[in-house]
């Protein structure tokens, strides 16, 4: 059976008020991504943080986390990208991962979300939004330049989606060769008041799973708002990997977790179904070599 690569979301939005595990400085990332790779996560998402938990795009920040896992541990690394919302380009967005790779920092992979989106978030129980929300824009022809530049630098893209045209577009750029094959997609289920992904629900991935281009692809399913256990045992037995973590919801039914505590019960379940863990090396192998720089 397939082995399963554990993505572990580390931050993303959450904030210590959620749960004080969440991680925000560079060392504490650092620290949280090491342990969560002896728990057996393959690979560690994270978004660099300001000390109050506000968004960092330095390249120092970054760079002080790269190096400091890159130090201790061969799990793939995977950051954002930057500035999600307002009138940054593509180039401002990518800027961090440009810098690193001039100075043999590349990341492993870099995040493509693979069209734009509303952000709303509703409250159910009062039937209000939540907040003016917004749209994440990303425009074919800036997917494709960025594609381009990741390309160059050796960064495989993780290719992300929040719906089917957003899945039918990952196609396309895998036919057309701006990705290399096999992609690596994840797909988005949003549960709890997000309301931007398919639902969290075993329907909401069956929609991804039936419309699934005829490509190659290694998927992954991110919960966004609910804890993912629940939809574990379809994820394993259809052949999918997880990408979940305090990033995602606190994960409240394990007390108040760490990531790595996140990822142990994963690993557990996944051992319990059948399903081995990959290790790093593994990951790299079923994802393919990266495409060399033009």
């Amino acid at each position: 059976m397939k082995k399963l690569i554990i993505e572990v979301r580390m931050n993303e939005a959450s904030r210590k008020q959620a749960n004080p595990n969440v991680p925000y400085t560079p060392d504490e990332i650092v620290a949280d991504a090491l342990a969560c790779a002896e728990g057996g996560a393959t690979i560690v998402h994270f978004h660099a943080r300001n000390a109050d938990g506000s968004e960092s795009n330095a390249v120092d920040d970054y760079r002080r986390i790269v190096s400091g896992i890159r130090a201790k541990s061969d799990v793939l690394i995977h950051p954002t990208l930057g500035q999600f919302f307002g009138d940054a380009g593509p180039d401002q967005r990518m800027a961090h991962i440009e810098a690193l790779a001039a100075e043999g920092l590349a990341p492993d992979m870099a995040p493509l979300d693979t069209g734009s989106n509303n952000i709303d978030m509703f409250d159910w129980q009062a039937g209000e939004f939540l907040g003016d929300g917004g749209v994440y824009a990303n425009s074919g022809a800036n997917l494709r330049y960025m594609a381009g530049r990741l390309r160059e630098w050796g960064v495989r893209p993780q290719l992300c989606s929040w719906s089917i045209p957003n899945l039918r577009l990952a196609g396309a750029f895998l036919a057309a060769g701006l990705v290399p094959a096999p992609a690596f997609v994840t797909l988005v289920l949003s549960g709890g008041q997000g309301i931007m992904g398919h639902p969290a629900t075993e329907a909401g991935l069956r929609a991804y799973l039936d419309n699934m281009p005829g490509e190659e692809m290694e998927w992954s399913v991110l919960c966004g708002g609910q804890e993912i256990f629940s939809l574990l045992p379809m994820i394993l037995r259809e052949g999918g990997h997880v990408s979940a973590g305090l990033g995602d919801t606190s994960y409240a039914s394990l007390g108040q977790p760490s990531n790595a505590d996140i990822v142990r019960a994963i690993a557990a379940m996944a051992r319990d179904a059948g399903r081995e863990i990959a290790t790093p090396e593994e990951a790299r192998a079923m994802l393919g070599k990266q495409l060399q720089p033009a």
